[in-house]
């Protein structure tokens, strides 16, 4: 099982070259696990850099894959994870979907870089 933090999907939809890499890594949907924070994040994204359509499709393809909503047990564990590696409140309740869950992460997000069970694609500076 696999989660796909939001900053691996967006560079998937955009196609980059990182996004092309990191295509190759995107789970089936029966093996892809997708917290709900990850669609807000999307919807968030999507809606202010791209197009509302552009968020209704990846939305509309998240849900072929495994949603698993926040719930309490969930949300203790990601408040642990966030106190001992630093995490922000959306990047612990990714970590937890994952780790809780028998799953790795993937992410180009540099903050999860060194955790145990990432598989981190690292972004190339800007010019």
């Amino acid at each position: 099982m696999r989660v796909v933090d939001t900053s691996a999907w967006l560079e998937w939809i955009k196609d980059s070259e990182l996004g092309r890499r990191i295509g190759a890594e995107m789970p089936t949907p029966d093996r892809w696990i997708v917290p709900t924070i990850v669609q807000f994040e999307l919807v968030r994204a999507l809606t202010r850099n791209m197009s509302e359509e552009a968020a209704e499709q990846a939305v509309a393809s998240s849900t072929k894959c495994v949603i698993l909503q926040l719930d309490t047990r969930l949300a203790v564990r990601a408040a642990e994870y966030a106190r001992v590696h630093s995490l922000a409140m959306a990047d612990a309740i990714v970590y937890a979907t994952a780790i809780e869950n028998g799953a790795d992460l993937l992410t180009c997000d540099a903050h999860f870089a060194t955790l145990p069970g990432v598989v981190y694609f690292a972004k190339t500076p800007s010019p």
